[in-house]
């Protein structure tokens, strides 16, 4: 099968196309034929410099975390799948390709009905960090202030979405080039941070989420209620230390969550609640752009750029020869 592979740490330019072996399904797992996949903030990163994937060389040579494709067998054991399946999920590593196994048990799930499969790639990564985020961290509720800082990214764009979903004035925060997108996402307010800093215009919220780690705690204090929340998906160590002694006490709380470190078990529950948000037209993909499998290197040289809006698809063509 077709891969995008990578032997060493780097610039875009160390990611190759390259023949590798298909893989076999264990009896719990399941084959998926990947027809779409997804460029995320990570991906870059782990590209880039040792770390998360490994000191020395990468550990995981095939990158590439979300996914949506069709299963093409399952083992001996599975009864949650059956071959010919729809399906749309996510995991760490190994979706820059044309095949991948997962478990049966894994952050998978049936594709939404009126998605395609660029579409359905593009929803686990942002919406599975907002949603336990403004849900469970957040305890989002009818009639609240939500402002969304980052509102045209991966997860600011599902965050948006899900606050409208339950119920709340949702202002968003941006660039001036993604106003127009941000505001067709159904914003009550936008503001463009290069014209305005909302800490500074004397309103009030019952929940801040910054999903892009580029405000801190201390900035945001006096925009938030008195019994307002937070929300980091970057936080810094001074940061915790604000969100445990905040916890045990009244008034404003800080709040972080490993969101992509949940047992699967609550990530399958919350693909088939997002399912059917989508289904019933509550939430939308939104896709910045979309490259072919063969030219991820320039996807990831843009996703470095920190502009992209939304998601940045990659497809996966099956009969194209390498």
């Amino acid at each position: 099968m077709k891969a995008i592979v990578y032997t060493k740490f780097g610039p875009p330019e160390v990611l190759h196309l390259q023949e590798v072996a298909k893989p076999t399904p264990k009896p719990n797992e399941v084959l998926i034929k990947i027809h779409a996949t997804t460029v995320v903030k990570e991906d870059p990163d782990m590209r880039a410099s040792p770390g998360f994937n490994g000191i020395l060389k990468p550990r995981h040579p095939i990158l590439g975390q979300e996914l949506a494709g069709e299963i093409e067998s399952i083992g001996k054991n599975v009864t949650r799948f059956k071959s010919g399946d729809q399906v749309f999920g996510i995991d760490m590593f190994g979706a820059y390709g044309q095949y991948k196994c997962m478990p049966e048990n894994g952050a998978l799930a049936i594709k939404p009905a009126n998605m395609s499969y660029e579409e359905a790639a593009s929803v686990p990564n942002g919406a599975l960090t907002a949603l336990p985020f403004l849900r469970d961290k957040g305890n989002i509720r009818r009639g609240q202030t939500v402002l969304i800082y980052g509102a045209s990214g991966s997860v600011g764009t599902a965050a948006v979405q899900l606050a409208r979903y339950y119920g709340a004035k949702v202002t968003g925060v941006c660039s001036t080039a993604n106003l127009e997108w941000v505001k067709s996402l159904g914003v009550d307010h936008v503001i463009d941070y290069t014209k305005e800093n909302f800490t500074e215009n004397g309103k009030t919220y019952d929940i801040i989420f910054d999903t892009v780690g580029k405000r801190s705690i201390s900035e945001c204090k006096g925009s938030l209620t008195d019994e307002g929340i937070y929300l980091a998906t970057v936080p810094t160590p001074v940061m915790m230390l604000q969100a445990l002694w905040s916890s045990k006490s009244r008034g404003k709380k800080v709040k972080f969550a490993a969101t992509g470190l949940r047992p699967s078990i609550e990530k399958i529950k919350d693909l088939v609640f997002l399912t059917e948000l989508i289904e019933a037209g509550k939430i939308k993909p939104v896709i910045d752009r979309c490259y072919p499998l063969e030219q991820i290197a320039e996807a990831h040289r843009y996703v470095e750029q920190g502009h992209k809006k939304g998601n940045v698809v990659i497809t996966v063509d099956h009969f194209a020869k390498i």
